[in-house]
């Protein structure tokens, strides 16, 4: 739910299922943000997701942080409460961005107790987001789907699958998409996020969620879909924000593959 969308939002008009926040733009006292969302629950489900979490952090989480994430997930019942495989600070500091992880099983111990530690104290399991990366590391010892299998079985947790981070990721460091998509637990899938990208420097693709969803990457969804189905679906655009009809015209898309699908499978 971005800015230029609320008046649609608040009415009611939106032609989609549910409505995805992040969730710290609305962990505040109150305001015009959260009598807004509060209005806009009165139409749609809300499923709440983070970017400051930081559940690969060394320091561990931030209590105060999980007070005020489970303020906002009483007060919303959200569908579910999701955030990323990523640390975001250390001392206090946040950097405001994904940073990366090592896939070590001293990363996964680190991540699987901060996911525990969360879990319980919201009282509900958590999604975890695949992060896009543009780096790895001397150190891994394992790929980042095992990583994210082996989170899954230690925690209980679930995943938000993003398939344009899969495909910029994929491209960025050489592996098979579908690979990927193969040792990944299907029945721990509940949300899927399509987007777009841009092209960086020396060949890499950014996930900068600024484009719309491009044709490779609907492709992959449609692989997708033949293994992770009745799987809620979503469009992120984060920047160089378009009207809600494209948009919605990208959903219909989205939900064509779907239905494409499962006549296949019938």
């Amino acid at each position: 739910m971005r800015t230029p969308h609320y008046d649609a939002y608040l009415a009611g008009e939106a032609p989609v299922d549910f409505v995805e926040v992040i969730s710290e733009n609305y962990m505040v006292e109150g305001g015009r943000p959260l009598y807004s969302l509060d209005r806009v629950r009165e139409h749609y489900p809300i499923a709440m997701h983070g970017v400051s979490m930081s559940v690969g952090s060394a320091d561990g989480l931030d209590r105060s942080y999980l007070q005020r994430l489970k303020g906002l997930a009483v007060r919303v019942q959200p569908l579910w409460v999701s955030d990323h495989l990523c640390w975001t600070g250390i001392d206090g500091f946040n950097s405001h961005d994904l940073l990366p992880l090592p896939y070590t099983e001293e990363a996964l111990d680190t991540a699987a107790a901060n996911i525990a530690q969360a879990q319980d104290f919201l009282e509900r399991p958590m999604l975890i987001e695949n992060p896009s990366s543009y780096l790895t590391f001397a150190d891994d010892m394992m790929s980042e789907w095992d990583f994210l299998s082996a989170l899954c079985e230690r925690t209980g947790c679930y995943l938000l699958l993003d398939i344009n981070n899969i495909y910029v990721s994929g491209t960025n460091h050489g592996f098979d998409p579908l690979e990927y998509l193969a040792a990944i637990p299907a029945d721990r899938v509940r949300q899927i996020h399509l987007a777009g990208h841009s092209h960086g420097r020396d060949g890499l693709l950014i996930d900068t969620h600024d484009q719309p969803v491009p044709d490779p990457v609907w492709a992959l969804y449609a692989k997708v879909i033949e293994r992770f189905s009745n799987v809620a679906v979503m469009i992120e655009r984060d920047d160089d924000i378009p009207p809600l009809e494209d948009l919605i015209a990208e959903m219909e898309m989205a939900r064509q593959f779907s239905q494409a699908s499962a006549k296949v499978a019938a």
